[in-house]
């Protein structure tokens, strides 16, 4: 869980520096794709009891928050650049 939550921003950075639309794009949807692998680790969490309910149902919020922002972003990116 640790390596998914952190290549989430660390794929934007790398995307960033690649100083292409359409590589920064491209790494975007792979930090997206890093927030659902996070995700699906959180209800499988949940399923063998490292979380509770209170705690998974923040911390799946989190990723749905980010994923869309994510969705947004990559968006804004391909129409505008």
């Amino acid at each position: 869980m640790q390596r998914a939550a952190v290549s989430i921003p660390s794929n934007i950075a790398e995307g960033y520096e690649r100083n292409t639309n359409k590589d920064f794009v491209h790494f975007l949807y792979i930090s997206k794709g890093s927030c659902s692998e996070l995700r699906t680790q959180i209800y499988l969490a949940v399923e063998i009891g490292v979380f509770d309910k209170v705690t998974s149902d923040e911390l799946l919020e989190s990723t749905r928050k980010i994923s869309a922002m994510l969705h947004n972003f990559i968006k804004v990116r391909k129409e505008k650049f």
